[in-house]
């Protein structure tokens, strides 16, 4: 009897080991749904040792107003004869810690029938992490969305209230002309000239539309000199001066080149609308792989872990940017100290 309770115990101990090498958590019932197992990792997801639960009921690993539900499911479960399928389905499960804080898992339960009875084990994973990020990527596309929309609507404004209220001015005043030439030249003249001057207008107002949607500079003579174009363009137009460190060299494919100046053009335009800034300073550098952009000012700052306005949505569109070539985008803040945007896009083989 000694050698087989021997190659028994030997078993046994490699088939602890196993379950307790496992990364996922693995927990098995008996049919009154008391725990007989539960390995290493579920001790580390649910902050119970296992000398604190062996023997208890299941329901206290799950929030109170799930357990009746769970009970009834198992019992469900025992009948089908289904050997093994995932839990929740397309809904999420939820486990409680011994701290007492609700976490989401991805589990999935199997039976097997014994001599003892029916025994179920649930295998069980942590997805914290995954669903925190598929709500921020969620918040992240509808805000991103958002922005598309606002820049939209900006256009569309821009149109109307410039080109389309010109254009109009313009067919009046040809009409106008039409009707008095002959009566009145000098008037006529005088009336061509104001027309003229208009025309220039909505020249100089279609290119600066046009260059807020794609800047010209930047496919004429490259990334850097679209950028000092950027900087000196937002210290004509807010009076705040603004030094830039670039290598002239620098150059980018796209669609790098494009983001990288977008990212720089749209943290200037958050510096000028927001930061009440005296200096501020732009620098644009290649570190290994990687593109490094940061934007910098001494204005009045702000609290990173506050509230955001409901239409502050700068941020939001440099992250989507920078997100979208796998890169990120950092934010340094405090009231009264300035602000720091920082931007690393991998860019490989790009450069």
């Amino acid at each position: 009897m000694t050698a087989p309770d021997s190659t028994r115990d030997t078993a046994a101990a490699r088939l602890g080991g196993l379950l307790d090498s496992a990364m996922d958590g693995i927990i098995s019932v008996d049919a009154g749904q008391c725990i007989v197992l539960y390995n290493r990792a579920a001790e580390k997801i649910f902050g119970w040792r296992a000398d604190q639960v062996m023997g208890q009921r299941l329901e206290m690993l799950i929030p109170e107003r799930f357990r009746a539900g769970h009970e009834a499911q198992v019992r469900q479960f025992g009948h089908t004869g289904i050997t093994s399928r995932r839990m929740g389905g397309r809904t999420l499960v939820y486990g409680l810690r011994a701290s007492g804080e609700e976490f989401p898992i991805d589990a999935s339960i199997s039976q097997l029938a014994t001599a003892e009875g029916t025994v179920y084990t649930v295998i069980l994973r942590d997805v914290t992490e995954r669903v925190r990020a598929q709500e921020e990527l969620a918040a992240f596309a509808a805000e991103a969305s958002g922005v598309r929309e606002q820049e939209k609507s900006r256009i569309a404004r821009e149109l109307h209230d410039e080109l389309a209220q010109s254009l109009t001015a313009l067919k009046m005043d040809t009409i106008w002309v039409r009707q008095n030439l002959q009566e009145d030249p000098a008037g006529a003249t005088a009336k061509l000239s104001q027309m003229l001057a208009l025309l220039d207008a909505s020249v100089a107002a279609t290119r600066r539309i046009s260059s807020d949607l794609r800047p010209l500079v930047l496919d004429d003579l490259g990334l850097v000199p679209a950028i000092e174009w950027a900087v000196q363009n937002f210290s004509q137009r807010t009076g705040v001066p603004c030094s830039l460190e670039a290598d002239e060299a620098l150059e980018l494919e796209e669609p790098y080149a494009t983001a990288v100046f977008r990212i720089v053009q749209e943290s200037l335009a958050n510096v000028g609308k927001h930061a009440r800034a005296r200096q501020a300073w732009v620098r644009v550098a290649r570190e290994v792989g990687d593109m490094v952009l940061e934007v910098r000012d001494d204005g009045a700052g702000f609290d990173t872990a506050g509230p955001r306005k409901p239409q502050s949505l700068g941020l939001v569109g440099l992250r989507e940017r920078a997100h979208l070539l796998k890169g990120e985008v950092r934010v340094s803040s405090a009231p009264g100290q300035g602000t720091v945007v920082r931007a690393r896009i991998p860019v490989g083989a790009a450069a």
